[in-house]
This record gives C-alpha cells, structure tokens and sequence, in this order.
C-alpha cells in the first residue's frame, strides 16, 4: 500500500470514528444529575462510540415545566408518579415493546405499576426502583429515637434537609402525619401535612435539588437528618460515614419507580432511541446500578448477577415486600397536585 493510500485510509478512520461519536451525542436524554454515568448504557456506548448528550432537571415538576414551555429532547427520566400528567399534556409517545429486547425480562411487577401503561399503551420503559427515606447520622441519633417526628423538634434547628420537591415532601408529611392517602387527600389530611412541613421549615438548612449536597452535608455534620434517596445512603456508607437510612416501615419509608419516556419532541430515530433503551434496560445496567448506586433495577437477570449482599442489605431480594411495606409514588390527584405546589413555595417563603 503507497503512502498515499495508508494516509487516505487513515484519515477516512478518522473520519469514521468522529461520525460515531457525533451520531453518539446526537441523542439528547433530559435526566437527573448522575445518570449520563456510563455504567448505564454501556452498548449504546459500543456501538456509537460514545455517550448521548445530557441536559439536567432538579425534580419532576422543573422537568415538566421545561418541557411545556419548548424545551426538546430524545428521551426523559421522569418517575411513574409523573406519567399521566404527562401523557395528558401530550409530551410522550407510546413506547413499542416489541423493538424493547429486554422488555421480557423486566419484572412483571415493576411493569404493572400505574402509570407505565395507560389505556392499553406502554409509556415507560422502568428502569430503577427503590426507596425515598429519613438517612440519619448514627453517631448523633439512636435508631431507637429517630422518626419523621424528630424533624420538627427545636433540638434540630439548622440540622434538617429535604428535597425541593412538592411531591416528595408531602408524601413525607402524608407518612408522618398518618394520612390514609397520599395521592387523594382529604382538606383535613392536608392542612395536618401542611402543618407537619410549616413545622419543619425552621430547621431546615437548605431544600436539596442535587442529592450531592445532601451527602456533603451529612458526611460533614452540617446535616443530621435528611429525606433522601437509597443512593445517599450508599455514598455515605462507601465514605465511611456513620450513616443509614430509617426502613422500619412503622415509622415511614416511600417507595417508587422512575424510567425512561420517548419525548414527542424527538429529533433522533427510533433505531437510536431503541438502542439506548434496551442498553438502559439491560442486565449489566441492571447489575451496575445495584453495585454501584444502591438502586434496584427492573431487569429480573440484572439479581442473578449482582453482589446477593448488597441485595440483601437493600432490602431487594423480596419484590411483594418491599413494594407493600411503605407508601408508593403513585399520581397524584391533579387538583391535590397543585395545592401541593402552592402550599410547598409558601412554607418555603416562610408563609
């Protein structure tokens, strides 16, 4: 081969491997702060050659606001709790199961949750799964003292942080004001969940919207107690602080399920968006997810390869159980779901 032709195919390599990772960061995922982690797609990763582009949301409420207002996207990581708000405003297309190579292998009772299918048509693809609870500092509080009750108490002024989320804090009010509903409360239910939360804005240090400044917060004292997710739990553990998470179901834990939807606002194929769901829903994405996050993921193969340990610790190993153990994200009453945004800006003014 001349020189000639030795620098044309080179270059023509070259070339090649620049289009994949275009073609790669040519799909555009709306998500949580974390999830562009590679761990998770890694055969999208092989075969485009490189990750797709992210854009970031604090909560589901900031996503669906973005979204109503022209923002655009390939695929978006909402939480099942979302979804019919979401299809109602006509934001998402049915996903095709038949173009989902591991849709047969996700736990059927990940699938039934509600909102995943409505009327007859698949809206997400389940992707992870876990709990939303009271993580507290073990050096500082008994676990025979710790409660949602101990949030409000005057002992931890400036010690307390909760996420920036409406949803979120009313369902941990719901839980600790021993509401019957959390999705469809009665005037009373409210004004007492409502009264729990007024009760905790004096101690709260800050509303969290990035789950890392609750982690930083708690692994330096600043925070003693925080409503927060399995993943800070893990990180606090991995960094050797004493940390863990309230489960005893008594006193309150939540449980739910977020995936991945197929935005009507979509530029990419279908062949590109397919091949980053099925890579998302993958056992190896499963298996990463529960070893290096601390959430459960809805692919049934990704148990059988993960660390049983950890499993166990997280309290995965029994699917019926964990699911009817705590309070579950489901949708919210629309009219209940704006009184809840209301009231949650207002307590955070002081009001």
């Amino acid at each position: 081969m001349s020189k000639t032709a030795s620098l044309t195919a080179a270059l023509v390599a070259t070339f090649t491997a620049s289009q994949a990772l275009a073609n790669a960061a040519d799909l555009t995922v709306f998500d949580w702060s974390g999830y562009e982690d590679q761990g998770f797609y890694g055969d999208y990763v092989e075969k485009y050659g490189g990750a797709p582009s992210y854009t970031y949301f604090g909560s589901v409420e900031e996503a669906f606001t973005k979204l109503q207002s022209g923002f655009e996207a390939d695929l978006a990581h909402p939480c099942t709790d979302a979804l019919r708000k979401w299809v109602a405003a006509d934001m998402i297309k049915p996903i095709d199961t038949s173009k989902l190579e591991n849709w047969d292998k996700l736990m059927p009772k990940i699938k039934e949750v509600d909102g995943i299918t409505i009327d007859g048509q698949t809206y997400m693809v389940p992707f992870e799964w876990g709990n939303t609870g009271l993580i507290y500092r073990t050096d500082m509080i008994s676990a025979d003292d710790v409660s949602l009750q101990l949030l409000a108490d005057p002992a931890y002024q400036g010690k307390v942080a909760i996420p920036d989320a409406a949803s979120s804090a009313f369902a941990m009010a719901a839980l600790a004001t021993g509401a019957s509903s959390y999705t469809d409360m009665s005037d009373e239910e409210f004004q007492k969940a409502g009264d729990y939360l007024r009760a905790i804005h004096p101690n709260v240090r800050f509303y969290w919207s990035d789950a890392g400044q609750l982690d930083q917060a708690i692994a330096s004292g600043e925070v003693t107690l925080g409503w927060g997710w399995n993943q800070s739990e893990l990180n606090l553990i991995w960094n050797e602080t004493p940390a863990v998470m309230m489960r005893d179901v008594d006193k309150g834990i939540a449980t739910w399920v977020c995936g991945y939807v197929h935005l009507k606002s979509a530029k990419q194929s279908d062949e590109q968006v397919y091949d980053m769901l099925n890579a998302l829903s993958s056992a190896a994405s499963g298996k990463y997810i529960i070893e290096s996050w601390g959430y459960a993921h809805a692919n049934e193969d990704a148990f059988a390869q993960a660390d049983p340990e950890l499993i166990e610790t997280y309290g995965f190993s029994d699917v019926d159980s964990f699911f009817e153990g705590s309070l579950f994200f489901d949708a919210v009453n629309p009219e209940l779901e704006a009184k809840m945004l209301k009231e949650f800006e207002r307590i955070k003014a002081g009001f």
